[in-house]
């Protein structure tokens, strides 16, 4: 239990370096938004592909096998889950909270999380688990705001994300054995490992930016005791009774307890469905969601 406190507080830590950088604006709202992309399109890539660099096992490729099909049937009971809480509320809301539901931010808090509790193998799993997420946020998700999804622009939009192109690549040299040169690898392996320091501060940098007034909302409250305490409860218990590894059943709780994803606001001001209130779920959740990953890590062992 020491050590998993020590971990969290590690990485929450970092996280308040980076709020307190933004608070007294020794990065300013460009930078950070450069940083943002910096550690999506490049970090975290290298970082996924290094996390591949290990011996295969039955083992573990049947936990790659098996958190995929978590994943995918997490996101259909995602989807079901969304219509069932939103009976009363209004259309725009119901929008938000449905997409928050499918949509979490396990793309960017989960990674480096999943690395500081479960170490290399976590990412790997993680980066997984986040392929059939990717896909429903571009395809159901999208059409919950445009009333239309357009199939051949989701399949290209999760086909060339810079995260599952590194999965990919990670798959065929873990399944091959193959390691390439040090001249390639070194390079890939040393700016990977900055990914959970960077991560943790952009988002703290992010929540630094947030206006506390008026951000409590019954609405917004309801929604995020669903998507970080019942929903990975509801999945905790289902995979306690099922025959899967500690490993998967751990990290499988740990990203479905994930705060809404930043993508909830964006698209709720692009298609004018109550961007104020998407904005309340995205920072509400995720402030509550630094406690939550430090309880579940505990429960989680």
């Amino acid at each position: 239990m020491y050590q998993t406190l020590v971990l969290q507080f590690t990485i929450f830590g970092t996280m308040a370096v980076g709020l307190l950088m933004r608070k007294l604006k020794v990065v300013g709202p460009d930078a950070r938004k450069d940083l943002t992309a910096l550690v999506l399109n490049v970090i975290l890539p290298c970082n996924i592909i290094n996390s591949f660099m290990t011996s295969v096992s039955k083992e573990l490729v049947r936990d790659c096998l098996i958190i995929l099909v978590i994943s995918i049937a997490i996101q259909f009971m995602a989807v079901l889950y969304g219509k069932l809480i939103t009976r009363h509320e209004t259309a725009d809301r119901a929008v938000n909270i449905r997409y928050g539901i499918i949509c979490s931010n396990a793309g960017f808090l989960g990674n480096p999380v999943a690395e500081g509790v479960f170490g290399a193998a976590g990412l790997m799993l993680a980066s997984i688990y986040l392929i059939p997420q990717r896909i429903m946020m571009w395809s159901e998700g999208l059409a919950l705001y445009s009333g239309s999804s357009d199939k051949r622009q989701t399949v290209r939009k999760v086909l060339t994300h810079p995260c599952v192109i590194a999965c990919f690549i990670g798959i065929i040299l873990m399944l091959t054995g193959y390691t390439p040169p040090s001249v390639i690898m070194t390079p890939v392996r040393t700016i990977g490992r900055c990914n959970t320091a960077m991560s943790m501060m952009v988002i703290g940098m992010i929540l630094a930016e947030i206006d506390m007034k008026d951000i409590l909302d019954r609405s917004v409250i309801l929604y995020t005791v669903h998507r970080l305490v019942i929903i990975p409860l509801i999945i905790l218990i289902i995979l306690k009774i099922l025959p899967v590894s500690p490993l998967v059943r751990g990290l499988s709780v740990l990203l479905a307890a994930m705060p809404a994803g930043a993508t909830t606001s964006m698209l709720a001001s692009q298609y004018d469905r109550d961007p104020q209130f998407a904005v309340k779920l995205v920072v509400f959740s995720t402030i509550c969601s630094i406690p939550a990953i430090i309880l579940w890590s505990l429960v989680l062992g």
